[in-house]
């Protein structure tokens, strides 16, 4: 028999997708956001949304340059993942704190995450949801992978820093994109 869930909590049961680790930049400063909360929105142009709380470094500088980059790290950047999530990119240069290394993209300012197998380069196309709901719909302008990976193995959050990492692939016959 089922019991009632915390409404609270319902988040928990509909984390969308793997971590990702976005990336801003104002002037010479570069920041790094570990976050969950995204989803796809289109196929072609390729949309995505993101929602981003109002008091972070990285929403401040998303709504000021409109530009930022998606990455998607393995389980092998976990830790590094939560400790780049667990600090102010406004008292910490996260890429030197954490080892990680900036990469030049090549339509956004932005910097893309070297040790992520997969990195994309958005545009702000609208932010009236923002000052509401703090949610970004972006386009996907340039998109990178790496081409030696062919199964990533990356993590999702379900809340109260568990993760959940690994899985199997499930091919099925299906007219879905």
């Amino acid at each position: 028999m089922k019991k009632p869930f915390p409404l609270a909590k319902v988040y928990t049961l509909l984390e969308p997708g793997a971590v990702a680790m976005v990336t801003t930049a104002l002037k010479d400063r570069a920041n790094i956001m570990t976050m969950s909360w995204h989803t796809m929105i289109d196929f072609d142009p390729p949309l995505a949304g993101l929602v981003i709380g109002d008091q972070s470094q990285t929403f401040q500088t998303l709504k000021r340059t409109g530009e930022c980059v998606i990455n998607i790290p393995e389980t092998g950047l976990l830790k590094k993942a939560v400790a780049c999530g667990n600090v102010s990119g406004r008292t910490v240069n996260k890429f030197k704190a954490f080892g990680l290394t900036p990469v030049k993209a090549s339509k956004v300012k932005a910097p893309l995450v070297k040790e992520c197998p997969v990195n994309l380069e958005c545009k702000v196309v609208h932010r009236t949801l923002a000052n509401r709901y703090n949610f970004f719909i972006l386009k996907i302008v340039k998109a990178w992978a790496d081409p030696n990976k062919k199964d990533l193995r990356t993590f999702r959050h379900l809340g109260k820093g568990v993760f959940l990492a690994g899985g199997k692939k499930i091919k099925t016959s299906s007219r879905m994109k």
